[in-house]
């Protein structure tokens, strides 16, 4: 009963260098993603009625500049450290 959303955002990194990090940050409803943002892709991408309206107006929003930043404040710090454990 009642709905669920998930919001998942991981980094992945394969080598200690971080060249090849890359940030995925996922909105799901009811087990449906919704729109991605895609470090690689470098936007927001929808895969839903809702999520390509999102997406549209998250890339000309403030909304790309501060996932963009993401990559830099969240996914390369917390990978660094991962590494010197």
């Amino acid at each position: 009963d009642g709905y669920f959303h998930q919001r998942v955002t991981e980094c992945r990194f394969s080598s200690k260098d971080l060249q090849g990090i890359e940030m995925i940050d996922s909105y799901v409803f009811n087990q449906v993603e919704n729109i991605r943002f895609n470090s690689t892709v470098g936007k927001y991408v929808g895969y839903t009625e809702l999520g390509l309206k999102n997406a549209e107006a998250w890339n000309k929003g403030p909304e790309l500049a501060q996932m963009l930043g993401q990559l830099e404040r969240y996914c390369k710090p917390n990978a660094a450290i991962d590494y010197s454990a």
